[in-house]
């Protein structure tokens, strides 16, 4: 059975036919390279498969002894290794919560691709979406559920009209589904049925996307530590993610308007 791995190394000193011999060198000890890419600034990203781990054990060896680079990781490819390999750029993680990675709005085909993966991955899983309004919260968690060939349901959202379900219908239960929450409209305007049918969905074993996590934990009995990640988009990298003008959701649809859904 071949073994995947996950080779990253900085160029101390680029010269010609660098990538080269660092080719070659698999070659000769019969790794294949998978995909290939620079990754952040002067480093390159390889995602190998050989038949045996000694042959990684000979390759650290030899690497080591290469004075124009120096190798920063070797290991089996996590998901942000196989994505950075794949964009060329590391998703940014919270120094201090390694549960939050960060996003700004130009990069928003590689937090698609990153969420995809997550769906694709079976079982119970919480993820919250900070953002500011517009930014591409909601747009990303649909484009992802495509990418990821799964079917999403609106409990709770304002994208095109104001949507607060109440029930759903018996094939709606599916732990094949993506659960899309909006925090602040289910806490502000959701009935108590509502509220209920959350609680339904939470126990669910499959993916429920929340936006507006802390407005959402602030209201309910789940806290932050309930989520398995937590995804932060900005429009730049300086932007504060703030709810201080957040008001409620009537200032766009009046509870009274026949222009939203309630069932």
């Amino acid at each position: 059975m071949p073994f995947e791995w996950y080779l990253e190394y900085e160029i101390q000193k680029n010269r010609p036919g660098l990538l080269g011999d660092v080719s070659s060198l698999l070659g000769m000890l019969s790794i294949n390279i998978i995909t290939i890419n620079g990754v952040d600034d002067s480093r390159r990203g390889l995602l190998l498969k050989c038949e045996s781990n000694d042959q990684v054990r000979r390759l650290e060896s030899i690497l080591k002894t290469m004075d124009h680079i120096t190798v920063t990781k070797l290991r089996v490819p996590k998901l942000r290794d196989r994505l950075a390999v794949r964009h060329g750029r590391y998703i940014q993680r919270d120094a201090d919560d390694k549960k939050t990675f960060r996003f700004v709005r130009d990069e928003l085909g590689l937090l698609v691709d990153f969420m995809a993966e997550l769906y694709k991955q079976d079982g119970h899983k919480l993820i919250g979406i900070r953002g500011m309004p517009r930014v591409g919260k909601t747009e990303s968690i649909v484009a992802s559920s495509v990418c990821a060939n799964k079917k999403w349901l609106f409990v709770s959202s304002t994208l095109l009209k104001q949507t607060i379900r109440s029930q759903l219908i018996a094939d709606e239960y599916s732990e094949d589904n993506v659960f899309i929450i909006d925090g602040i409209v289910s806490t502000r305007r959701g009935s108590e049925q509502h509220l209920q049918l959350v609680r339904e969905i939470m126990r669910l074993s499959a993916t429920k996307v929340v936006e507006h996590p802390d407005i959402f934990v602030q209201n309910t009995e789940y806290t932050l530590d309930d989520f398995d990640y937590i995804i932060e988009i900005r429009n730049d990298p300086d932007e504060e993610i703030t709810y201080k003008d957040v008001e409620e959701p009537q200032m766009m649809f009046d509870s009274s308007s026949l222009s939203g859904f309630d069932f």
